[in-house]
């Protein structure tokens, strides 16, 4: 198929990038023109494990990249906007969504060709048929079912890990206004062999997504809180724990092991990102909009919020006044494998030590350009993480990169242990002279 991809985000261009892999013939949109020539040349504008080699793959022959949306749109058959949707504090913003849709409508107008549009990017349920169908049929001069058709396919992509979740999906969603829609939609999905489609409206197709961010979202809050109780009861550790509901039937494997929701059974310090704070902030906004109490999702982020804080206790159990501590963050990211800091618990971590006074520094394995721009001076960054632990008084472990498995092997060197805070319990607690960890 001819497709259109509108944004170069990390949802528009890993989509671009692996649909090309796969034999599409892709044009990825973008207003900044120099992303626009990145794509173009090949290279990735920001770091997501296995996009490089698809660019430098299809660069320049099924995937190209433009600004002009209007001759993209008007050169493919289907149209899928990939826009950001920030979140205000209230709702989400629509403001890119409603612009995509309004120059895909202008560019259809006097088109006669069928064509597909479809809201990739995260929107409450609703959105496409009450916000997007509108400005797209007013905007073409063209009806919804005749010719036009709309629909939603959203994204279910973790950072870090999106061009394995796109190319090996559990499932694919498919949202349309009609059959001819969700037809359209499977086709360019058909070299997804054995993969379960879902085909059902629009609303509903928006519905899944949220409701699949705001499980994993509950799951980890819930472990969370649990952990929590735990350590305040005494004697309980949270590993031990999360081990003994891993051996439950609902989890367990039957050839062994856990089923994968069982990682978002861990405790640790918090989820961050641009997603899961956004989409349960989102769906908490929409359900008072509506009058509808949303208790639950709401103590979701409640938990969530309060979470770093119990880092910045654990580290005060040990030291009196952190005021001129040696404190190394590890891991600025907020999560492995990306070098997205937005959201992230070093955030408030990294707040809360500087009001205290401590003397901060950071080190994480990729996000060291974006961590400047989130930190600026008040964080200084280190070049590696020997560095990081150098004369440092204790060091906060804040993201599951695999490089800090070596942390034991390390520390072992020093001549002077420092206290070891586990945001995310990943090491071994006897393998850490002075160790402390959430839900210990």
């Amino acid at each position: 198929m001819r497709v259109c991809v509108v944004g170069a985000g990390y949802v528009g261009l890993v989509t671009a990038a692996c649909l090309a892999d796969r034999g599409q013939r892709v044009v990825c949109v973008d207003v900044d023109a120099e992303r626009v020539a990145a794509v173009r040349r090949g290279d990735a504008p920001f770091h997501e494990p296995g996009l490089a080699e698809r660019l430098a793959r299809n660069a320049g022959g099924r995937l190209d990249a433009t600004t002009d949306l209007a001759a993209a749109v008007r050169a493919s058959e289907l149209t899928l906007i990939c826009v950001g949707t920030p979140f205000d504090g209230r709702a989400i913003e629509l403001r890119f969504v409603e612009a995509a849709a309004r120059e895909i409508g202008e560019a259809l107008r006097g088109h006669a060709a069928p064509h597909v549009v479809a809201v990739k990017s995260t929107v409450v349920p609703g959105t496409t048929d009450r916000v997007v169908r509108p400005i797209l049929e007013a905007a073409s001069g063209r009806r919804a079912g005749d010719g036009l058709g709309i629909g939603s396919n959203p994204e279910f992509l973790t950072e870090g890990e999106a061009v394995g979740d796109f190319e090996r999906p559990d499932r694919i969603v498919l949202g349309g206004c009609d059959e001819a829609t969700r037809d359209a939609l499977a086709r360019l999905y058909e070299s997804f062999e054995g993969v379960p489609l879902v085909r059902c409206n629009n609303a509903t197709a928006e519905m899944i997504k949220y409701a699949s961010n705001a499980l994993l979202a509950t799951l980890i809050s819930f472990s969370n809180e649990l952990a929590n109780l735990g350590a305040a009861i005494g004697g309980i550790d949270t590993v031990d724990v999360s081990r003994g509901l891993g051996t439950s039937r609902y989890l367990a494997l039957p050839g062994g092991g856990t089923a994968p929701i069982h990682a978002f059974l861990l405790a640790g310090c918090g989820f961050g990102g641009s997603c899961l704070p956004k989409d349960v902030a989102a769906l908490v906004g929409e359900g008072r909009r509506r009058g509808q109490d949303m208790a639950l999702l709401d103590a979701v982020l409640r938990v969530n919020a309060a979470q770093p804080a119990r880092v910045v206790a654990l580290l005060e159990k040990h030291f009196a006044d952190l005021a001129g501590v040696r404190v190394s963050i590890l891991g600025l990211a907020f999560r492995p494998d990306t070098d997205d800091v937005r959201e992230s618990p070093a955030i408030p971590i990294v707040q809360a030590l500087a009001a205290r006074g401590a003397r901060l520094r950071g080190y994480d394995p990729v996000a060291r350009a974006s961590a400047r721009r989130a930190f600026g001076d008040a964080l200084p960054l280190c070049a590696s993480l020997d560095e990081a632990l150098a004369d440092c008084d204790a060091a906060v472990l804040v993201t599951r990169w695999p490089e800090f498995a070596t942390l034991p092997e390390r520390l072992a060197k020093l001549e002077r242990q420092p206290l070891v805070v586990d945001g995310r319990r990943m090491l071994a607690k006897d393998r850490v002279a002075r160790y402390e960890g959430i839900g210990l």
